[in-house]
């Protein structure tokens, strides 16, 4: 593993006003993991430029290689807290991780946004942002024997949910018309330039190095399948945050400075440096920069639009909200992941942890709304997808493509 801590003198550290009687951290040394990825922005920067520090905490970033080495050194104790997927949690919640995987819990949603479906550079000009363009040679692939594939992170991830959501929106069965493979995204973009891939989902900067690389264009970011859509979150051992709260919501409240420092332009440069540095993604500084930006280019022609960047702080997205999280679960239900009609309403309750949230954010002097149904950003998506949170069952059974196990 990596180790990354920058200290800042004490003079350039931020203020840490508005904590009055949120009481000391239980334990105050903490390791956070990440992976090498641009939405990993809070964590970094909440080491680097002191804002854990504010907070009375002495905080190392420890990268790691994937997402199932972040669930194993946060299960074993090597990391206090760390970066995941924000179905990881859900996922280890149902078993679907390992049947002796740890209880583990969500008080913050770390990046909404900023993952994209990348497609060889040979499908450009005939796909663009619709699945359904690729119908017909998915078909004859299957009848040959040799049929398209696309990579994903990890099966129950958010990635694979992206693209399985996208693929099936486009008549095409991601479970019978087309091969999908889990690699880490280094792999996926060698595969994709190497011929051996026809398209991947993953965050970035790996979408960007793709294009830059010349091996693949970007064909649809995450933000149109669902705009402002939770991604990645913070998540601790829920044994752990039952016995160190203080310690959590110090954390949070980090997080919050930190998250509205990467979320201001005029410090776009700075972060992307920070980000680029060989200790964090190790990639060229251009690369992390230019999907920072509204506007960015996909790589055929076409422009992203102005929500494809990823968003860190403000209008309460870093809430960890139920009916998002139904939404998850919907799409478990959906593909087969779990048997049968689950307790969604119970699975959410026992995995996210709005209640620290709030709390983190009161002693911030920030006044947070007790119903969890305040309206987000999130609304006309839902609509747009068909999805009720009230029946998160009948949604997902509706879809006319799906494999659900009874």
């Amino acid at each position: 593993m990596t180790f990354s801590h920058t200290s800042l003198p004490a003079d350039a550290l931020p203020s840490g006003g508005g904590r009055s009687g949120a009481g000391a951290p239980e334990i105050t040394d903490l390791r956070l993991g990440f992976l090498p990825l641009t939405d990993a922005a809070p964590l970094l920067v909440a080491v680097a430029r002191g804002f854990f520090a504010a907070e009375g905490l002495n905080a190392e970033a420890v990268r790691v290689p994937s997402w199932t080495a972040s669930r194993d050194a946060l299960e074993s104790g090597a990391v206090h807290a760390a970066q995941m997927l924000y179905s990881m949690p859900l996922a280890s919640r149902l078993g679907i991780l390992g049947h002796e995987s740890a209880p583990l819990v969500v008080p913050w949603v770390l990046s909404r946004g900023g993952q994209a479906i990348t497609l060889a550079k040979r499908h450009a000009g005939s796909v663009k942002s619709d699945a359904r363009a690729l119908h017909r040679l998915a078909s004859e692939r299957i009848e040959m024997g040799r049929p398209l594939v696309f990579a994903q992170t990890l099966p129950p991830g958010t990635h694979a949910l992206w693209l399985r959501y996208w693929l099936a929106a486009g008549g095409i069965d991601p479970d019978r018309d087309v091969a999908l493979i889990t690699i880490p995204p280094p792999m996926m973009v060698r595969n994709l330039a190497g011929g051996r891939l026809d398209g991947f989902c993953a965050g970035e900067p790996w979408n960007a190095v793709a294009q830059r690389e010349g091996s693949g264009f970007t064909a649809i970011t995450s933000d149109t399948l669902w705009a402002n859509h939770p991604e990645k979150v913070c998540a601790f051992r829920s044994d752990f945050a039952a016995q160190h709260p203080r310690t959590v919501k110090a954390v949070l409240r980090a997080l919050h400075a930190a998250g509205r420092w990467c979320d201001d332009p005029a410090n776009a440069a700075e972060l992307s440096s920070l980000l680029a540095a060989p200790q964090h993604l190790n990639c060229a500084v251009e690369t992390v920069q230019s999907r920072l930006k509204p506007g960015f280019e996909l790589g055929d022609g076409r422009q992203a639009g102005v929500g494809a960047v990823p968003v860190f702080s403000g209008d309460a997205m870093n809430r960890p909200r139920i009916d998002e999280c139904l939404w998850f679960l919907s799409q478990y239900r959906r593909w087969g992941f779990i048997f049968g009609t689950p307790d969604y309403r119970a699975i959410a309750d026992s995995v996210l942890r709005p209640d620290l949230y709030r709390d983190a954010l009161s002693e911030l002097g920030i006044a947070v709304a007790d119903s969890e149904e305040t309206p987000g950003p999130h609304a006309a998506a839902f609509q747009s997808m068909n999805f009720d949170p009230a029946n998160p069952e009948a949604c997902a059974l509706a879809f006319e493509i799906k494999s659900p196990r009874s």
